[in-house]
C-alpha cells in the first residue's frame, strides 16, 4: 500500500513536467512535428515511453493540455456571467468570452504557451475538434452564446455562422501574436494582456454588429 502511494505521489510532479514540457513544444513546433520521444528527453525523463505511460496517444496528451487551462477559464468565465445584468448588451457578453483567457494569460508565469498551443491545435483538422470540444462543455460559455444571440441583430444563419468562426479566429490568433511577441521581447500594440483583452473586445463586438451586405 506505501509502495503504491508512493508511485502515485511521485507520478504528479511526472505528469506536470511532460504536460508543460509538450505544451512549450507543440508551442514552437507543431503538434505533429513533435515525437514523444522528444517530449520525454526534454522533460528530463529517462524512459521515451513516458508520455504514452501517462497520457496514452498523442489526442489524449492534446486533450490533457487544453483541460490543465480550461479549469481556471471556466471558473473566471462563471463568476463574470454570474455578473451580467437582464439589460446587457452585446459588448457584455463578449467581455465574458474575452477576459478569462486574456486574464488567464496575464495570470501564468512568463514565458506563457497556451495561446500559441491553442493556434496550433484549431489549425490542425484531426485535432482542432478537442479544443472545440473542450470548450462547448463548459456551462458557462454556452449561458455567453445564448446571451449574445440576444443582442445581435437579424443575421441569416450562414453570416451568423461566418463571425462566429471570425470571432473565435480574432481570439485564438490575436492571443498567439501576442504572445509570440511578448516571449521574442518584440513591441506590441497593447502595454498588456488587459489591454490587449479591451482591444480584441473592441474588434469582436464590431464583427458581430457589423451591417451585413447581400450579394
Amino acid at each position: 500500500m506505501g509502495a503504491a502511494v508512493g508511485r502515485v505521489a511521485r507520478a504528479g510532479p511526472t505528469r506536470e513536467r511532460i504536460l508543460a514540457t509538450a505544451e512549450r513544444l507543440f508551442a514552437e513546433h507543431g503538434v505533429y512535428a513533435v515525437s514523444n520521444r522528444q517530449i520525454s528527453e526534454a522533460a528530463g525523463q529517462g524512459n521515451n515511453a513516458a508520455v504514452g505511460y501517462h497520457f496514452g496517444a498523442k489526442a489524449d496528451l492534446v486533450r490533457a493540455i487544453a483541460r490543465k487551462h480550461a479549469g481556471c477559464i471556466e471558473l473566471t468565465r462563471t463568476r463574470m456571467v454570474e455578473r451580467v445584468g437582464a439589460d446587457a448588451i452585446a459588448r457584455d457578453w463578449v467581455e465574458c468570452l474575452v477576459r478569462p483567457v486574456t486574464d488567464h494569460l496575464a495570470q501564468l508565469p512568463g514565458p506563457t504557451w497556451f495561446a500559441r498551443f491553442a493556434a496550433q491545435v484549431m489549425t490542425d483538422p484531426a485535432l482542432r475538434g478537442i479544443l472545440i470540444e473542450e470548450a462547448l462543455s463548459a456551462p458557462a460559455l454556452h449561458r455567453i452564446l445564448h446571451g449574445l444571440d440576444t443582442c445581435l441583430p437579424h443575421l441569416p444563419a450562414d453570416v451568423r455562422a461566418e463571425r462566429d468562426d471570425m470571432a473565435r479566429q480574432l481570439m485564438v490568433h490575436t492571443c498567439a501574436e501576442r504572445e509570440r511577441a511578448v516571449a521574442e521581447g518584440a513591441p506590441t500594440p497593447r502595454s498588456d494582456w488587459h489591454a490587449a483583452g479591451t482591444g480584441l473586445v473592441d474588434a469582436i463586438v464590431g464583427v458581430w454588429l457589423a451591417p451585413s451586405t447581400s450579394d
